[in-house]
């Protein structure tokens, strides 16, 4: 005698099926993702001790240890200052122009850390090397704490800072003791992504002439082929970054709770006084020096001309070869984030946030060492594909997954809770609900999520320098062979290009991190 069903209703076995198709496809993502970890230990591994022991036994891994930590200590310590002072003077002061003043100071993030080298060194010789590094990092990466700490700063409750004025404290004893305290989650997560990055840079520092790991490992691979010495040195900057986000995971959670500020309630901003004009030259001094240094030398070398000795390329030719490799990475980073995002949004469980927090592995990498990744995987079981369009874009979507992960992620946390519930009830089953109701209701947020991947891997360099196609130019890639060459007049037009692509992306983060602004909001 048969079961009987109630009709629409798939059987248990189908049921069981579509529960476990979920979590293996997120693990099969993460394990993707995660790959190019799991390539430097296997590397490193096959370097053996005793060229390991030569390796780190010379005076070389030294300094590039001395060098890195200490860039990335100054320039973090700097960032921090100038970033949680931008986001203070704009969210708790009565600045003139604060809304103008929130865009101007985030626009820095849309010129690549490569093209910013590229602009001081082009207009003089002197910014070079330790101090040269530290300025150009600094003007580049603030954004990533101002970001932050401004959407702390606006959207936190202000009454304990009001109660600290009333009992007597003065603004600076108040800003040391409860703003600042309250942004610390913020503002160590923003210091973590300014250290992360400066790990993994190496256009900016080639061109700036100082010495870090990532152009040591750079030059291990592309001019020694030395992938076992480059496997041990990333080895060293894997560490490097774990201990960073150790660090901030003890430092940052220290931080008060933030509460959202009351619907209606306005923030009354502290009085600049006499202090209105030092801050306003402080503030035009920083934008002018992030931001107008580079457009200034883009015009310049623009006006003067693209004389050079190297063959000339199609300006077009290159951007659309560029907004070709970074759509078809947005489209693979969009859609294999998405079965990670639906398994740690539907189960709330420690497999689930630990395969999440797995998936984010690749930020603490340089590019080089997920470039060196795909070309493994491609030499040893995937020969017809090295140097071929589809190891390019899988550089580009373990590269950028998380940018699209954490996009997708924030867009089914708006999706209205017990929807999936409510439609399985009624007998659909669990493809139809995601095709019919999930991913409508999320549609918006993969938009973004796809827009955010193709105009970051438009300006990629490094892992793009290993992994193009033999005869294929891209905007970085033009860019970088005429500056090897000294043609600045000849790189400016892709330089330009390249910044331009950049702003759209940097408005929308900007939107989207800060919100509406409450003290615009009227009291209903």
């Amino acid at each position: 005698m048969s079961t009987l069903r109630s009709p629409g209703r798939p059987s248990p076995l189908l049921r069981w099926r579509a529960a476990g198709l979920l979590p293996a496809a997120a693990f099969a993502v993460v394990a993707a993702v995660a790959s190019p970890l799991v390539f430097v230990g296997v590397q490193a591994a096959q370097a053996g001790w005793d060229q390991a022991h030569r390796l780190f036994g010379r005076p070389l891994v030294a300094t590039l240890l001395w060098n890195t930590a200490t860039l990335a200590l100054a320039v973090t310590f700097a960032t921090a200052v100038l970033g949680f002072g931008a986001a203070y003077l704009v969210e708790r002061t009565g600045l003139p122009g604060r809304r103008w003043w929130t865009v101007a100071l985030a626009l820095p993030l849309a010129v690549p850390e490569f093209v910013r080298g590229y602009s001081w060194v082009s207009l003089t010789g002197s910014v070079r090397g330790y101090w040269g590094a530290v300025l150009v990092m600094t003007c580049s990466l603030y954004p990533l704490v101002f970001l932050p700490v401004a959407a702390t700063l606006r959207r936190a409750d202000t009454a304990a800072e009001e109660v600290s004025r009333s009992l007597g404290r003065g603004p600076f004893a108040t800003l040391w003791r409860v703003t600042l305290p309250l942004t610390r989650p913020a503002l160590a997560g923003g210091a973590l992504l300014v250290s992360l990055y400066l790990l993994g840079e190496y256009g900016a520092f080639a061109m700036l002439r100082f010495t870090t790991f990532a152009t040591a490992i750079f030059s291990q691979y592309k001019l020694g082929f030395d992938a076992a010495s480059a496997a041990l040195l990333t080895l060293v900057l894997v560490a490097l970054a774990l201990l960073l986000v150790l660090l901030e995971a003890t430092t940052g959670r220290r931080g008060r709770t933030v509460r959202r500020a009351t619907a209606g309630r306005r923030a009354t901003p502290a009085r600049l006084g006499r202090w209105t004009l030092p801050a306003l030259a402080s503030l035009t001094a920083l934008v002018a020096t992030a931001l107008g240094v580079p457009v200034y030398a883009l015009g310049y070398w623009l006006v003067r001309g693209s004389s050079t000795t190297l063959p000339q390329a199609s300006v077009l030719t290159a951007a659309l070869t560029t907004l070709g490799y970074a759509a078809a990475a947005a489209l693979v980073a969009t859609a294999a984030a998405v079965p990670v995002a639906l398994y740690a949004w539907r189960r709330d469980s420690r497999l689930a946030r630990a395969a999440e927090r797995a998936a984010y592995l690749p930020r603490a990498l340089p590019g080089i060492a997920v470039a060196l990744a795909v070309v493994y995987f491609a030499i040893r079981y995937a020969q017809p594909l090295y140097q071929q369009p589809p190891m390019l874009v899988a550089g580009y979507a373990v590269l950028y997954f998380p940018l699209a992960l954490t996009a997708v992620r924030a867009a089914l946390a708006q999706v209205p809770p017990g929807v999936e519930e409510v439609a399985r009830s009624l007998g659909t089953r669990p493809v139809a609900v995601l095709a019919r109701i999930t991913l409508p209701l999320v549609l918006p947020g993969l938009g973004a999520a796809a827009a955010m991947v193709a105009l970051t891997a438009s300006t990629e360099l490094t892992a793009t320098l290993l992994l193009r196609p033999t005869g294929t130019e891209t905007l970085a890639t033009r860019f970088w062979t005429y500056t090897s060459g000294l043609a600045y007049g000849a790189a400016a037009p892709y330089a330009a290009l390249m910044v331009v692509l950049s702003v759209p992306p940097v408005l929308l983060l900007t939107r989207r991190t800060l919100g509406a602004d409450p003290r615009t909001e009227t009291t209903r």
